[in-house]
């Protein structure tokens, strides 16, 4: 088994956070991961994007080939499109609906989702609004990996063990936080 997965966002969105998290997750699910990154500029609101390899063999690469990613992750749908060459014929798109509009001639939102829509498995959730519902608007990250659940190859208690590792010593309050939204996320899709 391999899943290769796209992590894609805007600098300050928590493509990292999402990467480590699942990382965590799935080596306790006792499988292997490599993972490679590419930090933008989060006060310019640059790109950022992560290659995450899970396999239950050993990974030669970091790096995931064009063509054969199972997944795209996405906090904001033009970073998704970004990377479509990536994607597999069957593989998975998830995005926020809500763009983050750092350049003076972003694309009309619409367009945007119509190539998303037009995909066999493209998926827009409306992560913003569910993090609110979750209790924190920063939890949007959390909300797309749940909706990612369903495809990704760890356990949902894995994942709950690695949100509550990352951030119970900063505020207990955030794991439940965190837990929810990733509940809210697999629970609604667009």
């Amino acid at each position: 088994m391999k899943y290769d997965i796209i992590l894609a966002g805007v600098g300050g969105q928590g493509v990292l956070s999402i990467a480590a998290i699942i990382a965590q997750a799935a080596m306790a699910d006792g499988l292997q991961v490599r993972q490679s990154e590419v930090h933008g500029m989060s006060q310019r609101g640059g790109g950022v994007q992560a290659h995450l390899r899970i396999s239950d063999e050993r990974i030669s690469s970091d790096l995931i080939p064009t063509g054969s990613a199972n997944m795209i992750l996405s906090l904001e749908p033009m970073e998704s499109l970004r990377y479509l060459s990536w994607l597999s014929i069957d593989g998975v798109l998830i995005t926020a609906a809500d763009p983050f509009v750092n350049i003076p001639n972003y694309p009309e939102i619409e367009k945007i989702y119509d190539v998303i829509k037009d995909l066999p498995k493209g998926f827009i959730i409306k992560a913003n609004e569910l993090a609110k519902e979750a209790g924190n608007a920063k939890t949007e990250n959390m909300v797309l990996v749940g909706a990612a659940l369903d495809y990704i190859p760890v356990a949902r208690s894995t994942i709950e063990k690695a949100i509550y590792d990352r951030f119970a010593k900063k505020d207990p309050k955030l794991v439940d936080i965190n837990v929810k939204a990733l509940s809210l996320g697999s629970q609604k899709r667009m």
